[in-house]
């Protein structure tokens, strides 16, 4: 079961479509995309152990995360709240409101910042090899 769970975790999560019969249910496409929120190319990836991870991530309001990067493609949707993603390299940065989805950078510095006045709330699933990092911390200087 475990093994049939991750693939049919990572046949969604790699963006394959399919669609129910109409009296079952509906699909809408959240994020479909070859390039991460900053036009920047998906580098490709090579899986011998496939790893799906998803998981639900709380910001609290006036609070901005540690700045990190991830090594495997990752996509989001924000469930509540905003939340402002800043690409360090540059300051570029990509507004998001409750209802939008991204498709992550990989391997480039960012941090996600609430501004408002209320929690922020994202679900992001992450593909990559088992056991593999999913965020790295960058180092304080």
């Amino acid at each position: 079961m475990k093994t049939a769970f991750k693939t049919a975790a990572l046949f969604l999560a790699l963006g394959s479509s399919f669609a129910f019969s109409a009296d079952q249910s509906s699909t809408e496409v959240l994020a479909h995309s070859n390039t991460s929120w900053d036009g920047t190319p998906l580098k490709s990836v090579h899986l011998d152990n496939p790893e799906v991870r998803v998981l639900r991530i709380a910001i609290a309001p006036h609070s901005k995360l540690p700045i990190h990067k991830h090594p495997v493609i990752n996509a989001g949707y924000l469930v509540k709240g905003e939340l402002t993603v800043v690409r360090l390299s540059d300051g570029k940065k990509l507004e998001m409101k409750a209802g939008d989805a991204l498709v992550e950078m990989v391997d480039e510095w960012h941090y996600g910042e609430n501004n408002s006045d209320e929690p922020a709330e994202i679900v992001v699933v992450y593909a990559g090899n088992e056991g593999q990092a999913i965020t790295v911390k960058k180092e304080e200087q």
